[in-house]
């Protein structure tokens, strides 16, 4: 028994469990608010969800109204309130789950209300989890069998036999606890085929499905609405034509949307999802003529795709003058904050990996956005003839480049929007596929505000000066 026992000390900690979810961070554009909904992983369930809203400077106060349902099946609701301050940083709220599963959480302002939808994990055991401690169970029972057979039989061949099982039950065990400690986690829950309260708990759900299944799923048809004080986004399946309402959360948002106004105005703002496949967005129009859109998406099984759109927009001075020919090079920005810094480059070469980096200046105490240091979006080739809204809108390139924090431990989580330790200066390493004038905007975070430095790049062709 003893032998047993420290055998089965040695089984890695993880055998209590693959973790099949994580604390999941949602960017949200909530009106006027831009706030990061932070869901911590529910453990044990039933039990306590514990979640936080990060507070973004320039956000007005107010109650917000957190409710969390599931989605699959008959249950209560639960809600909590957050009276948000004056103060940026973390406000917490409690709520409580009675079940692993798929779930809502509604975070409502009076006005509008996102739903953000997660999962409740299940706690999961592998088959090679099972085997060590079925193996070391048995191996426990059977060493008290073959000791009290040792004592009373009278042929010493028979011990053989409960002590030959002992053997391999801790052979099994054994091999359970080194598969335990160097197997791969399971696959995300939710990230291949649609969860359930039915499969949550499965670590491979897939394995219900024929071999020849196809997990791929069409691409994302949208459209672009705008009243001059908010934007409807619709987004339908290419296939079907029904409602996608599959997207994954991708770099700590669902849906990441990026907009150039007539004279090079910029957004990075997150929609709320206010339906299946609907999404709103407060986004008052200042100017007339052509807006660039393209948004950032992952859909379940189906990877990371970007949509690209334009809406005009009539004149909003009431003059009837028409959208302007030509506008200069951007320095307006609009987010939580704005940057005073600067970007520089290495000798931009077509085709060739090069590096921009945005100065933010001041201390190394910028803190991690959408889980990335930094971001840099730039729209090109332009030309120099065209506003910039109508350019970006044609342009054949848009990208949306990361500067990643260091990776965190093994098990542990990544750094969220608390830990001020990065910058000021941050690199990013791209390769622009064409020559020509880029605009980009490098964007940090610092103090809970949004920091964005708007640059022209100028990209030449290889074997020109």
């Amino acid at each position: 028994m003893v032998f047993a026992v420290f055998l089965l000390a040695g089984v890695p900690a993880r055998a209590d469990g693959v973790a099949a979810g994580a604390d999941l961070m949602v960017a949200q554009s909530l009106g006027d608010r831009e706030l990061t909904v932070i869901i911590r992983r529910a453990e044990p369930v039933p039990g306590p969800l514990r979640v936080e809203i990060v507070n973004h400077q320039g956000s007005p106060p107010g109650r917000l109204t957190l409710t969390a349902l599931p989605t699959d099946r008959v249950g209560e609701s639960v809600s909590a309130a957050v009276d948000l301050t004056d103060r940026t940083g973390i406000y917490p709220a409690l709520l409580r789950v009675d079940a692993a599963g798929p779930w809502e959480l509604t975070v409502a302002d009076g006005e509008r209300t996102a739903r953000i939808p997660f999962l409740v994990a299940a706690p999961l055991v592998m088959p090679w989890e099972k085997a060590a401690y079925g193996g070391f169970f048995a191996a426990g029972v059977l060493l008290v069998v073959s000791l009290g057979t040792a004592l009373t039989a009278r042929r010493g061949r028979i011990t053989l036999l409960p002590v030959g099982a002992m053997v391999a039950a801790v052979a099994v065990g054994v091999t359970g606890s080194v598969l335990s400690g160097q197997a791969p986690a399971p696959r995300a829950a939710g990230t291949l085929i649609d969860p359930t309260s039915g499969n949550i708990g499965t670590p491979y759900p897939e394995r219900e499905l024929p071999l020849t299944t196809d997990y791929s799923r069409p691409p994302v048809n949208w459209t672009v609405r705008g009243d001059g004080a908010e934007v409807a986004l619709s987004l339908t399946d290419a296939a079907t034509g029904r409602p996608v309402d599959d997207l994954l959360v991708h770099d700590d948002a669902l849906l990441h949307l990026m907009v150039v106004g007539p004279s090079g105005r910029f957004w990075h703002r997150h929609p709320i999802r206010v339906a299946p496949g609907e999404y709103r967005v407060r986004l008052p129009f200042s100017e007339s003529g052509d807006y660039a859109f393209a948004a950032e998406i992952a859909r379940r099984g189906g990877g990371t795709q970007l949509l690209r759109s334009a809406l005009r927009v009539a004149d909003t001075s009431g003059s009837g003058a028409p959208p302007p020919a030509t506008s200069p090079i951007p320095i307006t920005t609009t987010g939580t904050g704005t940057g005073t810094g600067e970007v520089t480059t290495t000798d931009l070469i077509a085709g060739k990996p090069g590096t921009l980096t945005a100065h933010f200046g001041g201390n190394a105490d910028l803190q991690p956005w959408l889980g990335m240091i930094g971001h840099l979006i730039a729209v090109g080739p332009l030309p120099a003839d065209t506003a910039t809204g109508t350019a970006a809108a044609a342009a054949p390139i848009w990208v949306h480049a990361h500067a990643m924090p260091p990776p965190p431990a093994p098990g542990a989580q990544a750094p969220d929007e608390t830990v001020a330790a990065y910058g000021p200066d941050v690199s990013f390493t791209h390769t622009f596929p064409q020559p020509g004038r880029y605009l980009v905007w490098a964007q940090a975070e610092r103090a809970y505000s949004v920091l964005t430095v708007p640059a022209t790049v100028e990209v030449r062709a290889e074997g020109l000066k």
